[in-house]
């Protein structure tokens, strides 16, 4: 990269407040940062794999974004051949659990490990999967093991990986870190509180609370639980959801974090409206938290 070509990336004990990029399903460069601009935000958390894959140029994204000044937080890593139809696929196929796509997952996530740090980004994250609580289940020895070897890809390039959560619930996933071999860049949480509600995996501020020590990033995202168990819950605007915005950033005062924080919007029609409305409340629930 040329000097003053490169977007600025985000530096600890800073926090800031962003948009993911997928949110608002961007045609191009150009149009992601257009879109940001319209949301009245400047960073973001950048999708990888478009890049990776070669959707999108690399070169061209990293002078658009440094022309409008937009800030990369974090980077993105999706896996291969995902079905989100119920709970029941995405069970069987989400994250690296499957073996029929741990291959290509692994090599991927070695080029998006690449990708990450000629952009300079302190943190990538992903699904990893349903994680089994019994630690007597195999299925559990081997998400641990493949877990490693993806935490030690990133930790080699200076980078550390976080978990998204959702798809298990907070004990399950504190027992998971805990159990995992010591790295150099321990593995962290991205925080998402709407996915503790659409998988049905516990109070997300209890949730928040006992994951604080291990969270490097937060999804600001609401939703409404499931009437059906067994069911998807469904993801709305936040403010009109479930999660208790006050009681979430008086946690995030009080457990002592200060990571970034970064709007997720899934669905919808309005997604502009809807992240600049989704901004609006996380900055006044974090002046009315102190």
């Amino acid at each position: 990269m040329t000097p003053g070509s490169r977007p600025t990336h985000a530096t600890t004990g800073h926090p800031r407040l962003g948009v993911c990029s997928w949110s608002l399903q961007p045609t191009s460069p150009p149009d992601l940062a257009a879109k940001v601009a319209d949301c009245g935000l400047n960073a973001i958390q950048l999708a990888l794999d478009p890049i990776r894959t070669g959707q999108w140029d690399e070169a061209e994204t990293v002078r658009t974004l440094a022309a409008a000044d937009i800030t990369i937080l974090s980077g993105m890593m999706t896996t291969e051949s995902e079905d989100y139809s119920t709970l029941d696929t995405i069970k069987a196929t989400g994250g690296i659990r499957p073996d029929t796509t741990w291959p290509t997952n692994l090599a991927a996530a070695n080029a998006n490990a690449d990708l990450a740090a000629r952009l300079g980004l302190p943190l990538v994250t992903l699904h990893a999967g349903f994680l089994p609580h019994d630690a007597a289940n195999p299925e559990r020895t081997k998400m641990l093991d493949r877990l490693a070897q993806l935490i030690e890809v990133f930790a080699a390039r200076n980078i550390r990986l976080a978990f998204e959560t959702g798809q298990e619930s907070a004990d399950t996933l504190l027992d998971v870190l805990a159990d995992l071999p010591p790295s150099t860049l321990p593995a962290g949480v991205n925080f998402d509180p709407a996915n503790m509600i659409l998988y049905n995996m516990g109070d997300p501020i209890a949730a928040l609370q006992s994951l604080a020590p291990h969270v490097t990033q937060l999804h600001i995202k609401d939703a409404t639980p499931t009437e059906s168990p067994g069911t998807w819950g469904t993801e709305v605007a936040v403010g009109t959801g479930a999660v208790d915005w006050d009681a979430f950033f008086t946690a995030y005062r009080n457990t002592g974090l200060s990571c970034d924080m970064v709007i997720e919007r899934e669905a919808g029609g309005s997604r502009i409206a809807d992240v600049r409305s989704a901004a609006a409340l996380a900055r006044a629930c974090l002046h009315s938290a102190g």
